[in-house]
């Protein structure tokens, strides 16, 4: 089973992947960066495997890059709890 496929593991994994970021040094600028090129990526390449997925596939589809970013920041804040 992929992490994407289970909300709760994606979060678990995301937030894994951003400690060690912080761990290595990485500035929140660039975590937020990173963060919304993996968004844009997903959106574009990857099916949404649960409704969670699904509701940010079709926000990040209708939002301008400026709210696409804030999406991005958003998760960033919610792995970060």
């Amino acid at each position: 089973m992929s992490v994407l496929d289970n909300w709760k593991q994606w979060q678990e994994f995301l937030g894994d992947r951003l400690d060690h970021a912080q761990d290595q040094g990485m500035s929140e600028g660039a975590i937020n960066s990173l963060a919304y090129q993996i968004g844009d990526y997903l959106a574009k390449n990857v099916d949404p495997k649960n409704e969670q997925e699904r509701v940010l596939a079709d926000l990040w589809s209708v939002a301008d890059q400026k709210e696409q970013q804030a999406i991005a920041n958003l998760m960033v804040k919610l792995v970060k709890q």
